[in-house]
């Protein structure tokens, strides 16, 4: 019997599935990664997939003109949208996909890095992401997106009210960062060292942070990656 695929676009190497990949492989799907600006993507590759998931990058999707690909991502990524199939956008991906779905995108001027707290809307309180109330999560974004019009607000944080977005059941946004693996975080830090640096965020901090609340929160992002399937099988 076919495997179910999973597409996973990736805009940069430490950005990956994270503690993700597991869990969908214990599900029984083919992971298959697309790297963005190197692979064509394109709708017929999107549509074919069983669940698309479309991660972060240090770049906005707004810049079409420095990043040309981001044009033809897009249109992939509304194409599929529009067919309502099942699509997990985080950070950068959950930004194209609330551009595709019509809602404005923008830089603040500002950074949320590093590990703290959702609030839950009631809406959120709902969803798959009622196991992260309260939980801190990995914050790394200046960005931010409108509500797309007909999708629900889901989470937000006193600085970026926006956190989080379905647009029914089958197709969710997270600002934040739920993949990431703890373990990890040192790719993270290399990868961003000029963000940080500029920022002036503590890089030590990231490190505690990591090993404080990062076993917790991959339990909890395990808990809303199977509610999220769960859900999407009935």
């Amino acid at each position: 019997m076919k495997k179910p695929v999973v597409l996973v676009v990736r805009h940069v190497a430490y950005e990956d599935l994270g503690i993700l990949a597991p869990l969908l492989t214990q599900r029984g799907y083919d992971l298959q990664y697309v790297e963005a600006g190197v692979d064509r993507l394109h709708a017929g590759s999107l549509l074919a997939a069983d669940l698309v998931v479309i991660l972060g990058g240090p770049i906005g999707v707004y810049e079409t003109d420095r990043y040309p690909f981001l044009s033809d991502e897009q249109q992939a990524i509304a194409a599929r949208l529009g067919q309502d199939k099942p699509t997990l956008g985080i950070c950068l991906g959950a930004q194209l996909m609330a551009r595709a779905l019509g809602a404005e995108v923008s830089a603040t001027g500002r950074v949320e890095i590093g590990y703290a707290p959702l609030r839950l809307t009631r809406q959120g309180e709902a969803s798959a992401l009622r196991t992260v109330a309260g939980v801190p999560v990995l914050h790394w974004h200046g960005d931010q997106f409108a509500i797309p019009d007909g999708a629900s607000r889901l989470a937000e944080t006193p600085g970026f009210p926006n956190q989080a977005f379905s647009f029914g059941p089958r197709i969710l946004g997270l600002q934040f960062h739920l993949e990431a693996d703890h373990a990890q975080i040192e790719r993270w830090l290399i990868g961003h060292a000029h963000e940080l640096s500029a920022r002036g965020v503590s890089l030590d901090a990231i490190r505690r942070d990591a090993v404080r609340y990062g076993p917790d929160l991959a339990r909890c992002a395990g808990s809303v990656l199977t509610d999220w399937l769960d859900a999407l099988a009935h």
